[in-house]
This record gives structure tokens, sequence and C-alpha cells, in this order.
């Protein structure tokens, strides 16, 4: 039977897994692993990978302003501790942020390619995206034709991701799977294969837009799929997890699950990040002791 080549390159890979499995397996490692990560150190590093979002439809120049002078102004009061991984808006914000962000090492992260149904023409997708470039952004984040992947139309699905990539240069191009819509594990592996084979240099899990975000076992089939990709192509994928992160227990489930299935290697601001404002001061409770309300 014919194949495609984008067929041919999943068959390269284990898709065929059960969500009962993958249950399993995350409540052993969570179970026999997430305590000894309860530490100041990496309550300290996940602080570092946080990207302080606002994709709200009351957002305005303002207000996104302030967060940004926020994320200025926390640098000069808690100079001991990391700053944040990246400041994460809508497009239209990307200039305000970029101006005013003085922090060196924050990154500018747009949403784009029509945030978060990405329904819309890949025309429309490429011009928003290389217009939140040009007004400062410094990583882009889409959503995957998640319409074109139930389709099993593969083909259109990369061939826009690859554009959009083409587009963003050097600068990194997270592709959001949108987890809660694909059903189950093997559809998630499997479109998590095809963006990394498009060009993605995050695979990230959810919007947060819709009902259900992110879980444990959508991130271990993601790191699953990252790794056997690693070991195929020697090419290092970022992971961020996105989508209901609202306290410090929940993301020291993610941080295990990266640490078991990935390694050290992806315990870093270049390949492991946190789509999450609400986690911020928690966080800031827990590694300073004190009760703070600072984002």
């Amino acid at each position: 039977m014919y194949q495609n080549k984008y067929e041919q390159a999943l068959n390269l890979y284990s898709t065929k897994i059960s969500d009962t499995d993958i249950k399993n397996k995350v409540g052993k490692i969570l179970k026999d692993k997430k305590a000894e990560n309860d530490t100041l150190e990496v309550k300290k590093f996940l602080f570092s990978c946080i990207e302080l979002t606002s994709l709200k439809v009351t957002d305005s120049e303002e207000s996104i302003l302030k967060l940004t002078e926020k994320v200025n102004a926390f640098e000069d009061k808690y100079p001991e501790l990391p700053h944040v991984a990246s400041i994460c808006v809508f497009p239209k914000f990307a200039q305000i942020v970029s101006q005013s962000l003085e922090v060196e090492g924050v990154e500018v992260a747009c949403v784009s390619g029509n945030f978060p149904s990405s329904q819309a023409l890949t025309e429309i997708k490429i011009a928003e995206t290389a217009l939140a470039l040009k007004d400062g952004a410094t990583e882009i984040d889409i959503v995957m034709s998640v319409g074109s992947f139930l389709n099993g139309d593969y083909e259109s699905l990369c061939d826009e991701i690859e554009e959009i990539k083409a587009t963003c240069g050097t600068k990194k191009l997270k592709v959001i799977l949108e987890t809660g819509c694909l059903m189950n594990a093997e559809n998630i592996k499997k479109a998590a294969l095809l963006c990394m084979y498009a060009g993605a240099d995050f695979i990230k899990t959810s919007t947060g837009k819709e009902i259900q975000g992110a879980s444990p076992e959508a991130a271990y089939t993601i790191c699953e799929a990252i790794k056997e990709y690693y070991d195929k192509t020697g090419i290092q994928i970022g992971f961020k997890v996105a989508g209901g992160i609202n306290d410090v227990d929940l993301a020291l489930s993610y941080y295990t699950i990266v640490k078991e299935i990935l390694g050290e290697e992806w315990l870093t601001t270049e390949r492991f990040r946190l789509g999450t404002s609400k986690l911020a001061n928690p966080l800031l409770q827990d590694i300073t002791g004190e009760s703070i309300k600072f984002f």
C-alpha cells in the first residue's frame, strides 16, 4: 500500500501506545521520583522556566506595560533569584514589551497564527508571524492545525509549519498540539513527531484556552516522542507545558517527568518551559518562605 513521506516518517517510531500503559508509567515515576525533586534549587529552576503569560481579551498596552515593568522591578527586588524565561503576549503587544523590557535574557514570546484556534489561511499566519518578529518578538508560539491532523491531512499540517518556521528563521518556533483535543496518547505522539519533522523547535502541550489543558500523561507522551526523535536525528527539541499549571506540586510533576524521560540535558531554560502566570507567586512563596503577591 502506498504511503506518503509523512506516514513513512511515522513508521520509524513506536506510535502504537496504550493510554492505560502511559497512565501507569506516569504514576510509577511520580510515586518513586517526585519527592526527591522537592528542593529549593529545583523550585528556583522552575521559576526560571516560567513564561509569564497574558493572553486575555482585556489585555491593553497599559496592562502589558505593567506586566513588563514587574519583570523589570523583580530583578532589582530579588537580585539573588533567577528571572523568568519570557513574557508571552499577543503580537500587537510585541513592540511595547520589546521596547520596555530591561532585563537581559528574558525572551519576548508571541502567540501567532490565529491563536488559539489556528483557523486562518496560511498566508495570514505567516504575515502575523512576520509582523510579530518585526516588532521585537524573539520566540513564536503557534497552534498546529488540529483539524488537519485529525483528518489525516499530514501534508497540509507539515507544509504550514515549515513555512512559518522559514519565516521565523533562527528564532524559536514552539508548536502547540492542543493535547486535550487529540483524544489519545497515540495521536499526541504522532502529532508531536510530525511537528518536529516539520521544523518545530519546541513542542508545547496546550493553549490553556480549551477545557482540558496539559496533563502529566500528555507530557510523558511528548517527552517520549522528543527522546525517540533525538535518538534518531541528534536534534534536541524543547518541551513546553501549559494549561492549568497553577500549583508547585504539579510543576514538580512535570519537572520529574522531563528529568526521568529526557534527562538532565533538557533541564535548562533553553529546552524546558512552563507557560503560566499563576505559578509565579506560589513558587516565590515556597522559595522565600514569605507571603508574596508580586506578579
